[in-house]
């Protein structure tokens, strides 16, 4: 019996969170990094390594681990100080703070599948405007104060204690019950750095680092590298040209590596998967063997140095320069995990990876030996939308790759030196999300962030200049303020790219780290650095309604105006920590009229609809925080009409639905959005966060409509 070759596959996860820490102080702003901790970067290795067979890379952001730290000393978050108050002797405003902050998970898989909180979420959400305290307890306090934190445990956790009784408990918790998890929490915390230190020089896992803050190195090179792949971007009024920069937070990330795990630093994930020829020549100058990014960088990499391009040209390591070897993303693979297969059976989902899988080793029969399939993706925020923190998908994915002869996992090191290369003669600098920084440079939010980076980093430079006996400490402290600001995760939630609930936290954020440096250097702080950034008041993603409209229900837009006065959803905008390169909707427009409710959807590429084979398409229209009421639109039909809703689908889908049948008396308020599938999988879901609210006027005021 003949012994089938098998393709390599490289599988990594990156976790990444922003720096949240607050200058000079022990306290991080947002409590994402000690709540992921308990989700997500402990139980990843611990997985990854329950089987013999399964090989994988983690990629780690140093400035993650120095919050991990944090904690560890008595670091806290405003979560955390909530969650350790008495609900017996708060404040109202406390209390209120409590009911508006302590649902920040996703409802589905975080919320509803537990009955209490579930209680306490909807009860919440019955206040219409605002929530009224005085309608909670001090018992529903207390247990959403748990709930908050139990949530954001990983199942693997689920059996141990305190963890077990709580869940059983499931309400009417104590103050020591409370207590007793948040201390666990911290115990979590304290195993994450030794577990996978322990497995990465057990070789149970490969572990690669990203620059120390997490910056768009080519950016830091040079802002103007952004015209490569936008040759008519805007781009900030001053040059940031700072290439040692980006060699500081390489190096950094280097020493870190080393102290953390005494060895060498072999391989990188740039921020981003950014990259540059000239961020690759400092890369290969600091001693980095392997990087990777996506492979539409590779793509365009090939064509600007006239090279061939084949199908197979994705699953190859490639070599630049003087031994730089670089790994490409199968974009489709990684975000079918992080964006698709959360709504699909765990079984079903796997089954459809792993046959992607060998129809790519098919592809690449003749050269097996040189053959690898890089998957790259969030290794934290997809699972949140997974049944089970995603465990389910996880141990059938393993499991399968274990027994299967056809497939073998290897990490990115192990890749990069059993592979011949491919030569590489040139790069083109751009990053994994559509090959290009605009979502970090550009818009007039990004540029002015680059500005004040700049402006703050010049006085820097003056100051210490012209101060050379000053306290080196604080100098110090001020260089490391600079490094965190040249961070990505500012300039993610500039600009109309990422609009979400915290985009003014983050703004705030990035400017307290320029503020800093001037309170450490004892100067006056620059006026421009006290007011807003963002403005996402007025470029949120939600337009709504200013008129009537009556659209012709026929697929197509009839005539100009058809649509003009409706409310607009523009997909492009919608917040998220994740960015998907692959949507399908476009915009949702949104109006009535006196007797119905209609919705407006257009595509991206329509003729993407077409490679599915059963597209469906369901809106769910949800009232008083628990009646729903859902429409499915099969569209492989080009319309339906009855007695409820009138749909027509062809160049855009168009639907009326009766506004009773969304309210009992068609007026009031309600919510609705839509989950795009093909058959039984889901595809998207729009929007992505939380549904579009909308109000029906009351018959007195559509008179008046609108005021």
């Amino acid at each position: 019996m003949s012994v089938k070759k098998p393709i390599k596959l490289a599988i990594l996860w990156h976790l990444h969170q922003p720096n949240y820490q607050e200058p000079n102080s022990d306290k991080m702003v947002m409590p994402w990094v000690r709540l992921h901790a308990t989700k997500d970067y402990l139980d990843m290795p611990l997985l990854a390594t329950r089987y013999e067979k399964i090989k994988t890379t983690f990629n780690l952001v140093p400035s993650l681990l120095d919050q991990l730290d944090l904690y560890l000393n008595g670091g806290t978050d405003p979560h955390l100080e909530l969650s350790r108050l008495n609900p017996e002797n708060i404040s109202e405003s406390q209390k209120i703070a409590i009911l508006e902050t302590f649902f920040s998970a996703n409802p589905t898989t975080m919320i509803e599948p537990y009955p209490r909180y579930k209680d306490i979420y909807r009860k919440s959400k019955n206040g219409k405007n605002k929530i009224l305290p005085a309608l909670f307890s001090s018992q529903e306090i207390r247990d959403l104060q748990v709930w908050s934190n139990l949530c954001w445990i990983d199942p693997v956790f689920h059996n141990e204690e305190p963890v077990k009784k709580l869940l059983y408990k499931e309400r009417h918790f104590t103050e020591e019950d409370k207590y007793n998890l948040l201390e666990w929490q911290i115990k979590i915390i304290g195993k994450i750095e030794k577990t996978f230190r322990d497995l990465y020089q057990l070789g149970k896992i490969d572990i690669s680092f990203t620059p120390y803050y997490h910056p768009i190195l080519p950016l830091l090179c040079n802002t103007d590298i952004a015209k490569e792949a936008m040759p008519n971007i805007t781009l900030p009024d001053q040059k940031f040209i700072h290439p040692e920069d980006a060699r500081t937070q390489i190096e950094m990330s280097i020493a870190k590596f080393e102290k953390m795990f005494g060895s060498k630093l072999v391989g990188m994930w740039p921020s981003e998967g950014s990259i540059s020829e000239e961020v690759a020549e400092l890369l290969l100058d600091s001693g980095i063997k392997w990087i990777a990014t996506d492979e539409e960088i590779l793509f365009n990499s090939l064509k600007k140095g006239e090279q061939p391009i084949n199908r197979n040209s994705l699953q190859r390591v490639y070599e630049y320069g003087s031994g730089l070897k670089l790994f490409f993303r199968d974009h489709v693979l990684s975000d079918k995990i992080g964006f698709v297969y959360s709504g699909w059976d765990a079984d079903r989902a796997v089954n459809d990876f792993i046959e992607n899988i060998k129809r790519v080793r098919s592809n690449n029969i003749d050269n097996l030996d040189n053959a690898v399939l890089s998957v790259i993706l969030d290794g934290e925020n997809c699972w949140e939308y997974f049944p089970s923190d995603g465990q389910d998908f996880l141990d059938a994915l393993y499991s399968k790759l274990n027994d299967d002869d056809e497939i073998e996992t290897v990490t990115m090191t192990e890749a990069s030196q059993i592979c011949q290369p491919e030569k590489l003669k040139s790069i083109f600098a751009g990053s994994w999300i559509n090959h290009n920084f605009k979502i970090w440079i550009g818009h007039q939010e990004d540029n002015l962030a680059w500005d004040l980076l700049k402006s703050t980093r010049d006085k820097l430079v003056e100051f210490q200049n012209q101060n050379t006996d000053y306290d080196k400490s604080k100098l110090e402290k001020a260089w490391h303020q600079i490094y965190i600001a040249e961070g990505s995760d500012w300039c993610w939630w500039y600009g109309d790219e990422h609009r979400g609930d915290h985009n003014s936290e983050f703004d705030q954020i990035f400017r307290k780290h320029l503020i800093a440096v001037y309170k450490l250097l004892n100067l006056d702080i620059p006026s421009e650095l006290l007011s807003p950034i963002n403005q996402s008041e007025s470029t949120y993603e939600t337009q709504y309604p200013d008129s009537f409209i009556t659209p012709s229900i026929d697929g197509a837009i009839t005539h100009f105006y058809e649509w003009a006065g409706a409310g607009i959803f523009d997909t492009k905008k919608v917040g998220s920590s994740m960015h998907r390169v692959d949507r399908y909707a476009n915009a949702i427009y949104f109006g009535f009229d006196k007797m119905n409710f209609y919705i407006r959807l257009d595509f991206i590429d329509k003729k993407e609809l077409g490679y599915l084979k059963e597209p469906k398409l369901k809106i769910s229209f949800y009232t008083d925080g628990s009646n729903e009421h859902n429409i499915e639109l099969y569209l492989n039909k080009l319309g339906v009409e009855n007695d409820d809703f009138n749909f027509a689908f062809d160049e855009i889908i168009e639907l009326a639905v009766k506004r009773s049948f969304i309210l009992e008396n068609g007026r009031g308020e309600f919510s609705f959005n839509m989950i795009l599938t093909d058959g039984d999988n889901k595809l998207e879901k729009m929007p992505s966060t939380k549904p579009i609210k909308v109000v029906l006027p009351g018959l007195n005021q559509e008179l008046f409509w609108p005021l």
